[in-house]
Formats: C-alpha cells, structure tokens, sequence
C-alpha cells in the first residue's frame, strides 16, 4: 500500500491508529474509519505521527478536495472533545445528576459522562447515530446509557426541570434558521431545573476563512466562494450535489451566540474559545499524542478561553449559562 502522508511517500510497513489512548491494528476494511484517529505509520523503523494520511490510490480531481478536508479534521476534532470535556467537567455539578446529551450523535460525550456516573438521556435525529451511540453505551455494561432515541432537539421527550444539565454540541449548527435555533434553546431551557447548566457549542464564523487559508483549501475557488457567503450571512453552504467542504449549517459571531442563549431565558452566559490558538500548531499531532505535552496545550488554551478577542479566532465557541433559579 502507499501513501501520502505530509511529505513523505512511498511504501509503508505498518500503519496504526490511535484512539482513546489506545493503539489497534488498522485493516482495509477499517478504513472508512481512519477519520475518528490519529494516524501513526512506520516506515523504515521511523515513526511518524500523521494529520492526513492518503489511503485511496487513486482520487479524482473532484476527490481530492473533500479527501484533503477529511483528513484534516481528526486532530482537530481530537483537541475539541479534549476541550469540551474539560469545560463539561468543570461547570457541571459533580455526579449523580441527569444530562440530556441533544444532538448527541455516536455517543461521545454522553457514553463519556454516563462512565463518570451521570444519568445521560442521548438524543439524535439521525437512526444511524442513535444506534451507534446504543453499541458504544452497551460496550460499557457497568455504566451505560440511560436511554438513547431519536428524536428532535426542538421537542425532547422529556419533561421540565427534568435536567441538570443540557448539552447542545451540535443542534445550534446544524439548524440553519434563526427561529429553529431559539426553538432548541427554548426547549433546553424547559427540561432543565432551575439552575441548571447548558453547554452549547457552535462554529464560528469565521472557521471557513481560517482553515481555507491555513490548509490551503482557498486554492479550490469554490471554497472561496463559500467563505464569502459565509462572512456574509452565517450560511454555510458545501458544493452543491456533494458533501464537499461540509454540509448546510449556520456559524455564528460570537456575541450572536450569547445574544440567542440569553434571548432564550438563560442568564450568566459565557464565551470560551474551544479550540483557541492551539488549531494552528504545526506540531498538534505529536503534543496531543503526548499526555504531558497535551496536559501543557490545554492549560495554555485555558489561560485565554475568556479572552474577547481570541473567540473569533478558532473553529468553534462554546457557551456555559445557567437557567435562573426563582431567586434571580
């Protein structure tokens, strides 16, 4: 098998996937996967540590682009969870307590609170996900989910002050409409209990600019032509007839996303860069495959999540509010 991986080509003699902190044989048939893992491949007795790896043989001109986008997004999807996690576990109350894990899609976040001890009700409106976030619940017997349905992020099946805590990790993208988007942030504010916590992560707005120029994506005019329409209005448009350059969806400027959330009955909303200025790294691959190196990266992205003028300066921005109590 060959391969491209950042400059180096030719022949290979084992490649690995790392994932969870764990390393696992990667077959051909496993190779649909290779987007949830960090690459590391062995040549010649020297390891690398890789952010795109290259395994079809032969890609059309009208491949090449969405293959280079794919690749490109494990580590950075990587540092994303890490983050999220670390401001999930710093805002949520200490378990037992029951999260509704919205737009929850495989299970990553909600398979991960219900092993730390919460009561985690998943919900997804696309099947497919719902029935890997149930194999990833039932891979973790001694802590599964509570439940995992599909369903809508604007009419969960649940019923008020019900939560502790509400995760929207994807719903406030993945609804393109303005009203759409108050209708889950409504819906989130009613299951929660007084007091209770949202976690709402969006995409910036100016994510297209930042990876178009950084991974040189601005090179296909067509992605060029999306970011324009994207610092326009928010509308994030992939090319038409594919799944190129991601899917319809809305990124938002940071004060609009805290706009939306307090609009929706929620008070003390605040701003975080998720990934901040680590997404730039050269190097990201090898410091987060490292436990101290990474440990250093998110202390450092810490010591600036707040910071105003970083939070259009990432992919995404994640938002921490409170439902008010009947005291506030």
């Amino acid at each position: 098998m060959s391969v491209d991986v950042t400059g180096i080509s030719g022949r290979v003699t084992t490649i690995r996937i790392h994932r969870l902190g764990r390393l696992a044989g990667l077959k051909e048939g496993d190779w649909d996967q290779r987007c949830d893992f960090l690459i590391v491949v062995d040549r010649g007795g020297a390891t690398y540590g890789a952010s795109f790896v290259e395994l079809k043989k032969h890609l059309t001109d009208e491949e090449k682009p969405l293959e280079q986008l794919r690749h490109s997004l494990p580590l950075l999807e990587h540092l994303c969870s890490a983050r999220m996690q670390d401001l999930i576990g710093r805002f949520l109350a200490p378990p037992p307590g029951v999260v509704l894990d919205v737009g929850g899609g495989p299970g990553r976040y909600g398979c991960w609170l219900a092993a730390e001890g919460y009561q985690v009700h998943l919900v997804d409106p696309v099947p497919k996900l719902v029935e890997q976030a149930r194999a990833a619940s039932a891979a973790q017997p001694d802590c599964p989910l509570a439940s995992a349905a599909v369903g809508d992020a604007r009419s969960l099946p649940h019923g008020p002050d019900s939560a502790d805590a509400v995760l929207l990790m994807g719903p406030l993208y993945h609804l393109p409409e303005r009203e759409q988007r108050l209708a889950a942030l409504r819906e989130a504010h009613r299951a929660l209990k007084p007091g209770g916590i949202l976690v709402a992560k969006a995409v910036n707005r100016f994510a297209s600019l930042l990876d178009g120029i950084c991974r040189g994506f601005v090179d296909d005019l067509a992605f060029v032509d999306i970011i324009r329409r994207d610092l326009a209005d928010g509308r994030h448009r992939g090319v038409p007839g594919t799944t190129r350059y991601f899917t319809t969806a809305y990124f938002h400027r940071p004060d609009q996303l805290a706009a939306e959330i307090c609009e929706s009955g929620f008070h003390q909303e605040e701003l975080f860069t998720v990934q901040g200025p680590a997404q730039f790294a050269p190097d990201l691959d090898s410091r987060m495959a490292d436990p101290a190196r990474r440990a250093q990266l998110l202390d450092l992205i810490r010591q600036v999540e707040r910071e105003s003028t970083l939070l259009g300066a990432a992919s995404h921005i994640a938002c921490i509010a409170e439902k008010p109590t009947q005291d506030t």
